[in-house]
């Protein structure tokens, strides 16, 4: 007779000890004005929690993380998680007028969402203007516990978040640009943790420093929170081996230098077997644009200094890559490849059912009635323009009434159009560099185009750089989705000829895929997120001028599959 009594106590305690594996982890993020010291100027700027970078998030696959972001700057701001999924929690993903209004000054919005079959490093930025460049911070997932890496266990775990500097009000540079069509204003420096290291003036106390023990492995957890440069990273001396790219796992990977676009993470394993000494780790940008216009070309560095090193001996610092060493940079980002079995691998699917074909770049704007513009770059000037950018000829203009999730939810019409080309309009020979100011190519409409997709629809997206006004190197990130890239390369996609690349059994997943500059990239995911997902360009200097677009993804069958209503609290516009 006790029998059921003992089965019941059992089953409670298997339902207790399920539950013990997630947590909810609650923050509060107050985004304020802050005053800091860089490169010899006091400057304000907008931060979380007087933190820059802002705090580490620190979690476990399965938890639900619950953020309390309080404004209390003097602009309109949102948070955006990248790369975490967000499964039936759209309401949380960030960007501004997509998936919610903005939260204005002195207002507060609650983001909540659950971490679902997603472990390594990701991080969090704002998603409004250029305020990333300086809220930003780490958001790292470690497995169950119980559950272990795929991987030596490290003796510690460092995040190394990569980020850009400048001496002035980012938003006013942005919207200066904006306003006069022209390019905006370089960034000063590059940052490692936030300090700028001792390259620059005034910086020499402003280096990050990492002490390590002879022997040991160290986990390092590098993240590009750069606004528009993509980076190579190198350490004196060391190798480094990839185990995981955007919060995937990878089959390890030996190099001496990582290249990190812009929204991009690269887990590697550092072990410290040099000689007691002390060793630069340093940043410095790679640069793809044809003719190489104005960018940032300095260097920000840190130090790893082993346990026993003399105080006066310099650092040895590594030989790093050519701005443009595209050579090098196709080879990190192509020699990666997933781990097959790990957790949350997930195979390619085989079966398409959308394909589309989507050129990304840049473009120009006829001036608005009475303002004055004048578009230049490179030696090159336009009057009457402004620089713009575009995906199909597709020029993104961002919603200002109501944000595109809450049309999509409540069913509302006018804000946006499900529209958006699976080609070109317009077929031309896309990596031509004689074509880069042919006029007649150059103006892309602005509108609010999309792609509507039926739950679980398997896409295949080929993204094709052009040469108008140059080509580039693109990071292209779609949210809610992890995608497995099939194949890149240079010139103008063939399929009868690239189809044949393919890799279809360990290819790398990532969120934000480095497009090569005057080429291509082939990627393929399911849509089984209801919501609204933008896609666009990681450099913020092309994000605000069109080089977006977003996928609409409809509800699945069941209420499991279905998006629920928003918070009480979403911000209204």
């Amino acid at each position: 007779m006790a029998r059921p009594g003992f089965l019941l106590i059992c089953a409670f305690v298997l339902l207790a000890s399920s539950f013990a594996f997630a947590a909810v982890v609650e923050h509060t993020f107050t985004v304020q004005n802050l005053t800091v010291t860089r490169l010899c100027n006091q400057r304000v700027i907008t931060a979380v929690n007087n933190k820059l970078p802002g705090p580490t998030l620190d979690v476990h696959e399965g938890d639900t993380v619950i953020v309390h972001v309080i404004n209390n700057s003097p602009y309109n701001l949102t948070i955006h998680w990248h790369g975490i999924f967000q499964k039936l929690s759209a309401w949380a993903d960030g960007p501004s007028m997509v998936t919610q209004c903005p939260i204005l000054p002195g207002n507060q919005y609650t983001y909540k969402f659950q971490i679902v079959n997603q472990e390594g490093t990701l991080w969090w930025h704002a998603h409004s203007s250029w305020l990333r460049a300086t809220v930003y911070g780490a958001l790292i997932i470690r497995p169950k516990t119980g559950q272990s890496y795929p991987f030596t266990k490290p003796y510690k775990e460092v995040p190394i978040v990569l980020g850009e500097w400048w001496d002035a009000n980012v938003v006013d540079v942005e919207s200066e640009a904006l306003a006069t069509g022209a390019a905006p204003n370089i960034s000063n420096a590059y940052t490692i943790n936030g300090l700028p290291g001792d390259l620059y003036n005034c910086s020499q106390n402003q280096t990050y420093t990492l002490n390590v023990k002879q022997g040991n492995v160290y986990l390092l957890r590098i993240i590009n929170a750069a606004l528009n440069n993509q980076l190579f990273f190198k350490i004196a001396n060391h190798n480094m081996t990839v185990v995981a790219v955007d919060a995937s796992y990878t089959n390890p990977y030996v190099t001496d230098v990582v290249v990190i676009a812009p929204g991009q993470t690269v887990d590697v394993l550092l072990r410290a077997d040099q000689p007691v000494g002390s060793y630069y780790m340093a940043a410095t940008p790679y640069a793809s644009t044809a003719g190489a216009p104005l960018f940032d070309n300095t260097t920000t560095r840190g130090i790893i200094v082993y346990d026993g090193a003399a105080s006066t001996v310099t650092p040895q610092m590594p030989a790093l890559p050519a701005f443009n060493d595209t050579p090098t940079a196709h080879k990190f980002y192509t020699n990666i490849t997933g781990l097959v079995g790990a957790p949350h691998w997930v195979p390619v699917p085989t079966k398409v059912d959308k394909r589309m074909f989507v050129t990304v770049g840049l473009a120009l704007e006829a001036c608005p009635e009475n303002t004055t513009c004048k578009f230049s770059i490179s030696g090159t000037s336009i009057n009457d323009t402004k620089f713009s950018a575009s995906m199909n000829n597709a020029s993104f203009e961002f919603p200002t009434t109501l944000s595109m999730l809450q049309a999509f939810f409540f069913n509302v019409r006018g804000i946006y159009t499900t529209d958006f080309p699976s080609r070109p309009p317009l077929k031309f020979d896309y990596t031509n560099s004689n074509l880069s100011f042919d006029t007649s190519l150059l103006f892309a409409p602005k509108s609010t185009k999309v792609t509507r997709l039926q739950y679980n629809t398997t896409v295949e997206l080929v993204f094709q750089d052009t040469s108008l006004i140059g080509v580039e190197n693109h990071p292209m990130h779609i949210h809610g989705f992890n995608f497995h890239v099939l194949a890149q390369g240079f010139g103008n996609y063939n399929p009868s000829k690239h189809q044949k690349l393919f890799n279809l059994v360990n290819p790398q997943m990532r969120n934000t895929i480095a497009v090569p500059v005057g080429g291509w990239a082939v990627v393929r995911f399911t849509a089984n997120n209801p919501g609204v997902w933008l896609t666009h360009c990681h450099l913020d200097v092309h994000l605000p001028v069109g080089l977006a677009t977003a996928f609409v993804v409809e509800n699945g069958p069941t209420p499991s599959t279905t998006l629920p209503p928003p918070p009480a609290d979403l911000p209204q516009c």
